[in-house]
């Protein structure tokens, strides 16, 4: 096939990510210690650069590209947008956690944006074997973050898990890609899903394949029961490198399973459907009761994204364009409020001092009631309380899940949400009518760190009073 300018057009935004990643790493070898800001800012215009490129080769028709492996349509648009996004707010809040810990090099920004790079491949793909490689390039990317502190036994161990747990997710993946297309004779999901269509469910390969893409979706999003690598990456990791961890490769997963499960296997749905709704109900309820036993935040985060992961899972089983679009919008929203979460932690943290218990964050609303404040909304947007925009995704995919006369499982679902609620609120009541510590030193924040995290908190509260523009952005990928 002869090369065509007009196929990078639509790539433009994972090209400005390439290229700042490349500049980052050479530059960074010049830098004396006193200059490593440089590598901040060129990664903060970088991001903005990509954002700019987004919306630019954004809307209109969907075009194929690459012999048909890479794609742009309203899903890709919507979520590198907010890949993007939660991204740029990953890097403002890691820069003074970093820098108190001698940790602020050109590695941490060059390793982020590869994985950014990997989920921005995700978002696009078309076929399974390019989903498989953006899995790979962020997977590598995130496995090295995790270690990144080398005096940390904690990271070194939480790494060495990641990778052998994240390789083995991997394995079944590529494995039930393998049978697919053993099956179909394709790894395009345009002719995998003509395929899948026309032999259903008799033909025994596709079903095993089938299984096995399951169990990968499940791995990567970390649902139970192939959870167990997220409380103790989430405990040992340094905590940038759970922020941006926890935060945009949520969206990225849930690009994956719409590709996969949606682009790719629709005509199976009522199959996968099943597979699904265990790990949701198992994901609820495991991720909220644990959640209750947790005094370390980082290990009561880290079951509370699984009990979210259950929720993103009830949009996606709906089997409708309602239930995938609100499964969207939660995801997108799970992913503001986890980087807000982690945010803070960050910015309570100091030299020598990381905060990481419930006891960390002790009368912070008398160190400092803005902080306080914003961390309030996001627990109050994770618990679902309105008129947070937690509120709005949980109430979007529990109508989702009604229509299609799931009422027991809508039911289900927000029992443990009022389970959830408890470990969230006692976050707020720690912050609030718990005395700090004498010894705590005075907040100081840069005004970019106060800027980004009351952007965060206040988005929380706007997108729940007007959720209608991100909502029917999402509506508009599925119609």
């Amino acid at each position: 096939m002869p090369f065509d300018a007009a196929n990078l057009f639509p790539i433009l935004p994972e090209i400005a990510i390439l290229v700042t990643a490349s500049v980052v790493l050479v530059l960074d070898l010049y830098l004396k210690e006193k200059d490593k800001d440089i590598n901040h800012t060129l990664t903060l215009i970088g991001l903005l650069v990509a954002i700019g490129l987004t919306g630019a080769v954004g809307g209109g028709e969907a075009r194929i590209v690459f012999d048909g492996n890479v794609v742009r349509d309203g899903l890709t648009d919507l979520l590198r947008g907010a890949i993007l996004v939660v991204s740029l707010l990953a890097f403002v809040y890691a820069r003074p956690w970093l820098k108190d810990r001698g940790l602020f090099v050109g590695e941490f920004y060059v390793l982020g944006l590869f994985a950014i790079l990997g989920m921005l491949i995700m978002v696009s793909s078309n076929s399974f074997l390019t989903i498989y490689l953006g899995l790979e390039l962020q997977a590598l990317s995130l496995y090295a973050l995790v270690a990144f502190d080398r005096d940390s036994k904690k990271g070194a161990e939480a790494a060495m898990k990641y990778f052998v747990l994240g390789a083995l997710g991997s394995g079944m993946l590529l494995y039930g890609v393998s049978m697919i297309y053993g099956a179909t004779g394709s790894i395009e999901f345009g002719p995998v899903a003509q395929a899948v269509a026309e032999q259903g469910m008799d033909n025994k390969v596709l079903v095993f394949g089938v299984v096995f893409l399951v169990i990968g979706v499940g791995f990567k999003f970390g649902a139970v029961p192939f959870h167990m690598w997220v409380p103790d990456i989430y405990e040992g990791a340094p905590t940038p490198a759970v922020l941006l961890l926890g935060s945009a490769p949520k969206i990225a997963a849930f690009a994956l399973a719409i590709r996969m499960l949606v682009d790719g296997l629709e005509a199976i749905q009522p199959d996968w459907q099943g597979m699904l709704l265990i790990l949701a109900v198992l994901s609820m309820g495991l991720g909220n009761l644990v959640a209750i036993a947790q005094t370390n935040i980082k290990r009561m985060l880290a079951y509370s994204t699984i009990s979210h992961v259950g929720f993103i899972f009830l949009g996606l089983l709906a089997g409708s364009a309602q239930g995938y679009a609100s499964a969207m919008f939660y995801a997108i929203v799970y992913a503001v409020m986890s980087t807000g979460a982690f945010g803070i932690l960050l910015i309570l943290s100091r030299k020598g001092f990381d905060a990481e218990n419930l006891d960390d964050l002790k009368g912070l609303n008398d160190r400092d009631s803005w902080y306080a404040a914003m961390m309030a909304l996001v627990m109050f947007s994770m618990a679902g309380v309105p008129p947070t925009v937690g509120f709005m995704a949980k109430l979007l995919v529990l109508e989702s899940v009604v229509r299609i006369d799931l009422v027991w499982l809508a039911l289900v679902a927000v029992a443990f949400s009022i389970i959830g609620a408890f470990y969230y609120l006692r976050v707020v009541k720690v912050i609030y009518f718990d005395k700090p510590d004498p010894d705590m030193p005075v907040l100081t924040t840069s005004g970019g760190v106060r800027f980004a995290m009351s952007l965060n908190g206040l988005s929380l509260l706007a997108l729940g009073l007007f959720p209608a523009t991100l909502l029917s952005w999402c509506q508009s990928v599925f119609v």
